[in-house]
């Protein structure tokens, strides 16, 4: 277990002092809600902006260390041919892609902490009505995007492949899931092109809980769902 951890925190080190990889997942969100927010505002069921774009912004969050910054990881590990010497030791696809998801989802905590310090110092963020909801919601969030990540690690053979390949998945997804607008403004065919893609439910549980609203049974069962499918598929097509 004390290794697992030394990994994680080896892991997420270097993703932070990578400054792409820190740009992107730390500050680049805050620089979007700092553009959301000039105007301010209200959605039209009356909900203040600052509300809505914080808790879809942390899924932007996510969805960016784990669709890009975490498969061009395991890409380049394999690239290098780290993970190779890594299959001399007790090491295995389970502790690798566990200690992988680990260190990211910890940098989407980063991002998703200076995203809250923003809304609650420079906006008069009121903050989540279910804090526990969120967390919930966001964590199980985390291994749905996740095992989505893994799988294009997984399969993609270089790291630039799969940096290009997770932000082909990951832009057009963050349009049409609401993690980037709100839902609520998005007209009706690209709000059912994205109920498809696995940020849409992340995205409306995150949202439910912060305003209150309860956690669709069916909604986590679709991250579950996604998470088993996903994962099971990344495990299984894992090459040294």
């Amino acid at each position: 277990m004390k290794g697992l951890g030394n990994v994680i925190a080896v892991e997420l080190k270097l993703a932070v002092r990578d400054p792409m990889s820190a740009f992107f997942a730390l500050a680049f969100p805050a620089v979007i809600l700092w553009v959301k927010m000039r105007n301010g505002g209200t959605l039209p069921g009356g909900l203040p902006l600052i509300e809505a774009y914080v808790p879809m912004l942390s899924v932007f969050v996510i969805g960016l260390a784990s669709l890009v910054v975490l498969p061009a990881t395991l890409a380049q590990y394999r690239e290098r041919r780290v993970l190779k010497r890594l299959s001399a030791t007790p090491a295995s696809p389970a502790m690798i892609f566990g200690a992988q998801w680990a260190a990211h989802l910890l940098l989407a905590v980063l991002g998703s902490a200076l995203l809250a310090v923003v809304g609650l110092l420079a906006y008069g963020m009121s903050g989540p009505e279910d804090p526990l909801g969120v967390v919930l919601a966001w964590l199980l969030g985390g291994l749905c995007l996740g095992s989505v990540g893994l799988l294009i690690g997984a399969l993609v053979p270089s790291g630039r492949a799969a940096t290009v390949i997770g932000l082909a998945v990951f832009f057009p997804m963050v349009f049409v899931s609401g993690a980037l607008s709100a839902r609520e403004t998005l007209p009706e065919a690209m709000r059912s092109l994205g109920d498809w893609t696995p940020m849409a439910p992340v995205v409306q549980a995150v949202r439910a809980a912060w305003e209150g609203q309860g956690l669709s049974p069916l909604t986590f069962a679709v991250m579950a769902a996604i998470f088993v499918g996903a994962g099971g598929a990344a495990l299984k097509a894992y090459r040294w």
